[in-house]
């Protein structure tokens, strides 16, 4: 390959994988065609690519963006799945790749300069919070408080408006009671 075509394919790389967080590796060797396309239409739909990269043009590409380091993952043929999606949906989404097809070897997964090897760290990141998940949670943890104060006070003052209704029943009851015990006695 002629240096101004890796220069093009290292441009090409680079401009994919500049705005990306994180990344994971496979390796694409037994996996046929079909398979690999079966692959990308299904990663596809979930908002994910794959990319066949050559490893020293893909470290090049590399070296000026948030993936610097995710190197490590590549060893020999190597396939790189990203998208805007969240790590651990891409985690997710090559867990459910692996159990459709026992060939997929997963190198692992590199984000926030951290990288976590084979199928043990692919499954470690997919049980991570996403973004969505991890959002939900913190309000749900600052609602609750929130949630238990207003029951309480609720409850509270559900028992004292039914104290002074009963307090006011017998009030009119008591009054009732006076009212029709003066006309009987005039």
């Amino acid at each position: 390959m002629s240096k101004k075509v890796k220069n093009l394919i290292e441009r090409e790389v680079e401009s994919r994988l500049k705005d990306i967080d994180g990344v994971a590796v496979i390796n694409p060797r037994g996996i046929n065609a079909t398979k690999t396309n079966q692959i990308r239409r299904r990663l596809h739909e979930k908002g994910m690519k794959m990319m066949v990269v050559k490893n020293s043009l893909a470290k090049r590409a590399t070296e000026k963006t948030k993936l610097k380091g995710f190197d490590r993952l590549l060893d020999g043929p190597s396939a790189v799945v990203y998208g805007k999606a969240s790590i651990s949906a891409i985690a997710r989404a090559l867990m459910a790749e692996k159990k459709t097809d026992e060939k997929l070897e997963m190198r692992g997964v590199f984000f926030d300069g951290e990288v976590y090897v084979g199928d043990k760290g692919v499954e470690q990141v997919s049980k991570l919070p996403t973004r969505e998940e991890a959002i939900g949670l913190i309000v749900a943890a600052m609602l609750g408080p929130g949630k238990k104060l207003g029951g309480i006070l609720k409850g509270q003052s559900g028992k004292i408006a039914a104290i002074i209704k009963s307090v006011e029943e017998k009030a009119k009851a008591k009054e009732g009671a006076a009212g029709a015990a003066t006309p009987a006695s005039a």
